[in-house]
């Protein structure tokens, strides 16, 4: 089973008496490249958190958020925080500098207005083993239903890529009628080429050679082996889709890398409208499945 590599989870818990919310989601990457943003008491340990959802991302562009549920601002009764911590070392700042004891109205209506002070002051204390326990489970639990999403999507292109692997076998076997009767269209039609020309020569033409060459002729057009090694990358790509392990989106990237020279190959191959129309549906249908290998983890 494919996993895709867009993935979202969510998880909640309290923390300090207050709901905490963590969110993981991730879209396609070539390799791992994952953004924090945390709340200020886990500043700390960052390095530890990133080191527990790589595992369980491996690749992709992912975010971590963990942040405080916050009152909506449309609230009529929000009330804006105060860092007074900040506003009384303002208000000191002015009275020694000032030389007075007290702080005029006027002047403390100006101080509660500065952007530090309406910013309330962070809690940076050391996290307890048991909340360290708490926001572990809480991440972990994201994490789960980050992989569930991630195990969905798979599904789905999984049985994308099934029915486009169909679609391109099919259009495989309708090449066979027109495979059958073009080695003598061809070689009639270069018989036919052959007594104009000797019609307008003299010199007798060597008829061993002449076979020789047209044998040559016609081994270059024959398209057995692209057939037999498409089927083939249609099967390993099956096989690999159904397997196990990491890495799986690379592979099939790689197969359908493979199966598209084949099919290139038929077309170079094909002097007939018939096939050739053919091969620009399978070639349509490859872009489809190699646009969507990206998405596979």
């Amino acid at each position: 089973m494919i996993l895709s590599m867009t993935g979202y989870g969510k998880s909640e818990s309290q923390f300090r008496g207050k709901k905490i919310i963590c969110e993981i989601r991730s879209l396609n990457s070539k390799s791992l490249d994952l953004s924090m943003r945390l709340i200020p008491q886990l500043r700390a340990h960052e390095l530890e958190l990133r080191t527990v959802v790589a595992q369980g991302l491996e690749r992709g562009k992912a975010d971590l958020a963990i942040y405080e549920e916050t009152a909506s601002s449309t609230q009529q009764n929000a009330v804006t925080p105060v860092n007074w911590a900040a506003a009384k070392e303002y208000a000191l700042q002015y009275k020694t500098q000032m030389g007075c004891s007290e702080v005029p109205e006027a002047v403390m209506a100006s101080i509660l207005r500065f952007p530090d002070v309406l910013k309330p002051q962070e809690d940076t204390t050391d996290l307890t083993d048991k909340e360290w326990a708490d926001i572990l489970a809480m991440v972990q639990k994201a994490m789960d239903a980050f992989i569930a999403f991630r195990t969905q999507e798979g599904a789905a292109l999984q049985a994308m890529f099934t029915g486009k692997l169909d679609g391109i076998a099919d259009l495989l076997a309708q090449v066979e009628p027109f495979e059958k009767g073009r080695v003598a269209k061809i070689k009639e039609r270069l018989e036919q080429s052959l007594a104009t020309l000797s019609a307008q020569i003299t010199t007798e033409i060597d008829r061993n050679r002449l076979e020789q060459e047209m044998i040559y002729y016609l081994e270059k057009l024959d398209i057995t082996e692209e057939k037999v090694r498409l089927t083939n990358h249609i099967r390993y790509f099956r096989e690999t889709m159904n397997g196990e392990g990491s890495g799986v989106g690379k592979k099939l990237g790689f197969i359908a890398q493979e199966m598209g020279r084949e099919i290139n190959t038929l077309g170079s191959k094909s002097n007939q409208s018939e096939m050739q129309i053919i091969v620009v549906r399978m070639k349509d249908i490859l872009e489809q499945i190699k646009e969507q290998v990206l998405n596979v983890l």
